[in-house]
């Protein structure tokens, strides 16, 4: 691998300007190493150490001798988050030890991210020059989180259900793995009646995909990801600030399928089962209405209370078709509910587990990677907030309460009580620019599931 998105292999022959990280603790001592001209220099121009600081130090000639930029060692994977567009366009080489190469590659590479589709960037990155072997490391998870940036990005008019099957399609073929796909009314003879349900006002079709990988004596790890590429509220509709950013509504598929594809790519010791239902959440004369009742695939009845509720609604079904493989582990993701940003803000995804042990395990595989998430819990005396008169449940109840926790109980009624799961109702979108996370499409706890689930299947 020669390249990654703003990082470049180094070869001995090319140069590269010395960039040495410091901290506003380390600054003073790291000042006394330099001449007094250069000391100089930097008090003049402020720098102290601050994070996001940076100090061009000049050569005898009037070039560029080394930078020096101030960083926060409590994030290491973001330290070098503000640099790839302010520093001048050339090479750098990472000086000094108070930054790993993998943590500078990633942040580095995470800033140098611009989507492009429509109107290409002003400027070019500079780059960082590093280790083949760091590349080979960094490369997987810099494209991953490139794929879930991407989608939540495309607006929906260029990635409709069609096209998410098809980027499943694209990723299959390059890992060797196998794909089944439902549309239309076939989701009605294929036993998929909620996501024909949710999906069947838009002129594109609603669909379901099946992705597996893996070899069959490996233990079965099971993703389920919401594919909703544009959400109008359906009749129960939306006001234009709560409509505006629909396009990412996908964004659990986004994630569920970036995460597979870093388990294939990491040759994890698994059978995979991905599984995206997918669709638009549209109005039209053949949409669901509010008072519908809607027999799942799980023979579960459910009243549409909302239809606004959607995600849900094309979870359940997919979610009962990952547990009739019995995996030995369920993950789904999901831009689920607005109570979850209430509750947690824009940077922690909601987690909500059935199992104590893999909860703890994720977590802490968060706190290493410095890719939060925080657990909600699942209160079961809530699901009376879901009660139906006429059904088994609706799909939203009449409080407003809770409503990250009620989203989770809907689903957990789908998963048998023996089966381990995991929901992460995530944002998968930053609403401004900070080092290295771009305003847009973002992904929230990929890397933290990654090295989770590294070390939950780790050879012996």
């Amino acid at each position: 691998m020669r390249s990654v998105l703003g990082l470049s292999a180094d070869r001995r022959a090319r140069r590269g300007v010395p960039l040495t990280p410091v901290t506003r603790t380390t600054w003073a001592q790291y000042a006394e190493t330099l001449g007094a001209r250069q000391r100089r220099w930097a008090e003049s121009s402020g720098f102290a150490g601050q994070p996001g600081a940076f100090c061009l130090m000049p050569d005898a000639r009037g070039g560029t001798a080394r930078v020096v930029c101030g960083i926060d060692p409590s994030s290491p994977p973001f330290a070098l988050g503000a640099l790839p567009y302010r520093l001048p366009q050339d090479d750098y080489r990472l000086d000094g030890d108070a930054l790993g190469l993998q943590d500078a590659a990633l942040g580095w590479a995470l800033e140098s991210y611009r989507f492009a589709r429509y109107r290409k960037p002003h400027l070019e990155p500079a780059r960082l020059l590093l280790p083949r072997e760091v590349l080979h490391a960094v490369g997987p998870t810099v494209e991953a989180v490139t794929r879930v940036r991407d989608l939540v990005n495309t607006p929906a008019q260029d990635l409709g259900p069609a096209d998410v099957c098809a980027v499943v399609r694209e990723i299959a073929q390059r890992f060797g793995a196998k794909c089944r796909e439902w549309s239309g009314d076939g989701l009605l003879k294929a036993g998929f009646p909620t996501v024909h349900a949710v999906g069947r006002a838009s002129p594109r079709a609603p669909r379901v995909i099946e992705l597996r990988w893996g070899d069959p004596k490996h233990p079965l790890l099971a993703l389920v990801g919401k594919g909703v590429c544009f959400d109008t509220g359906g009749l129960d509709l939306k006001s234009h600030d709560g409509m505006r950013w629909m396009k990412k509504d996908m964004g659990g598929a986004a994630h569920a399928l970036a995460l597979a594809q870093l388990v294939m790519a990491s040759q994890l010791p698994v059978r995979l089962l991905l599984v995206i239902p997918t669709v638009d959440n549209a109005v039209g004369g053949d949409a669901m209405r509010p008072g519908d009742v809607i027999r799942t695939r799980a023979g579960i009845t459910v009243e549409v209370d909302n239809t606004d509720a959607e995600g849900r609604l094309i979870l359940c079904d997919a979610l009962a078709l990952a547990v009739e493989s019995q995996p030995d582990l369920l993950i789904d993701f999901a831009t689920l509910t607005g109570a979850a940003r209430v509750a947690l803000g824009p940077d922690l995804p909601a987690l909500f587990a059935n199992r104590d042990d893999l909860a703890d395990a994720l977590l802490a595989a968060a706190v290493a990677q410095h890719d939060p998430v925080w657990r909600l819990p699942l209160w079961q005396p809530y699901r009376a907030m879901l009660a139906s008169s006429i059904a088994d449940t609706c799909n939203t109840g009449a409080s407003r309460h809770a409503g990250a926790i009620t989203a989770a109980l809907y689903l957990q009624r789908f998963v048998p009580a023996a089966q381990a799961w995991m929901h992460v109702d995530v944002y998968a979108w930053n609403d401004g620019d900070r080092p290295a996370r771009p305003r847009g499409g973002e992904a929230q706890s990929l890397r933290a599931f990654h090295a989770f689930l590294k070390r939950h299947y780790a050879r012996d």
